[in-house]
């Protein structure tokens, strides 16, 4: 369903970062997906949670991997006039990064309620003590990233339980061995 603030450029982005989301879920990543325009709406990067995957960098959250991208591409640290368009709403580190390279504006799909950064727990992209300030405009598709969200934690508590039942450490219950 199409949000009545986002452009159609946007609509495609966000769109397009949850078709990522997707990929990263089957890396075994976080799902969430980003897609960073400029100011005429042309994509300029696209990221994905890529932490899981050698060389399991820790910074590799898909806004930060669309912002390393959209950097080189435009052979410019300074992204002012663009729009990042994420799945769900960024944490402190990519909150930091999109000031930092002074992004124009902020779509995301879901509000996260446990590591939010851009208006649920702290406000990063808005505080008025910054050097910059971003516009926001957050929860564009909530039932739908949290849909994935659920739909990756469910399979990956089930998947764990299956394991711990299959492979039970030493000395547990489960253990014939003993």
């Amino acid at each position: 369903m199409n949000h009545p603030s986002l452009s159609v450029a946007e609509q495609r982005a966000l769109d397009t970062a949850f078709d990522l989301a997707a990929r990263a879920a089957v890396s075994g990543d976080v799902p969430v997906g980003a897609v960073l325009l400029t100011a005429q709406g042309i994509v300029a990067g696209l990221g994905l949670n890529q932490r899981e995957i050698p060389p399991h960098d820790p910074t590799a959250h898909a806004e930060i991997v669309a912002m390393r991208e959209a950097a080189g591409r435009l052979r410019t640290w300074n992204l002012a006039g663009c729009t990042l368009v994420v799945t769900l709403e960024p944490c402190t580190m990519c909150a930091g990064a999109i000031v930092a390279a002074r992004i124009s504006r902020l779509i995301f799909g879901a509000w996260d309620s446990k590591a939010g950064a851009c208006g649920s727990i702290r406000d990063v992209v808005r505080d008025s003590r910054l050097n910059h300030q971003v516009e926001v405009i957050g929860g564009v598709a909530e039932k739908r990233g949290v849909a994935l969200l659920q739909d990756f934690f469910g399979k990956r508590r089930l998947n764990s339980a299956l394991n711990s039942r299959l492979n039970p450490s030493p000395g547990s219950r489960l253990d014939s061995s003993s």
